[in-house]
């Protein structure tokens, strides 16, 4: 399944350089770790690339992808291991004035540690344009994680900055 996302991310990166069309953008982002596994990692640094393109003056679609790096504490039960993901996604951007964005990222991130399967990925965010190519991005990342029998979520509450290239 990792395989096939990989795959499917490649081809669509692919295509995407085929099309000049579209607007790509790079991104830097600190965070901290919130809900199930807040006592086993301590803070989250994520690099984000999207390929978005103009549906109408307010919407852009898009895909987008990225590596994200959660660092583990020492905790009672011993030391929390790294967690890395590298989510491949479908990006969606709605404009609601010239200054502020509202957007969706939602797709899979595979996990790439050792016994990290990975799992669904979203990514709510909003974003204030502070020139015509940077902006201050704040979202909430989460990962639902199939435990055996119960979901849980590997979430971050993240603050960054966006270049479109």
């Amino acid at each position: 399944m990792k395989k096939l996302f990989l795959l499917a991310a490649i081809a669509v990166f692919g295509i995407t350089g085929l099309n000049a069309q579209g607007q790509f953008n790079g991104g830097v982002n600190v965070g901290l770790i919130t809900g199930d596994f807040s006592d086993f990692y301590s803070f989250n640094i994520t690099v984000d690339a999207s390929y978005l393109w103009e549906v109408s003056d307010q919407i852009q679609a898009g895909v987008a992808t990225g590596f994200s790096q959660s660092f583990g504490k020492d905790t009672d039960f011993g030391d929390a291991e790294d967690a890395q993901f590298l989510p491949l996604a479908a990006a969606g951007r709605f404009n609601v004035s010239d200054e502020f964005t509202l957007g969706v990222d939602l797709g899979y991130a595979v996990g790439i540690n050792d016994g990290n399967d990975g799992g669904f990925y979203y990514a709510p965010r909003v974003q204030y344009a502070v020139s015509e190519s940077l902006d201050v991005v704040l979202a909430y990342r989460g990962v639902s994680i199939d435990a055996g029998p119960v979901t849980v979520g590997f979430n971050t509450i993240t603050a960054g900055v966006e270049f479109g290239l």
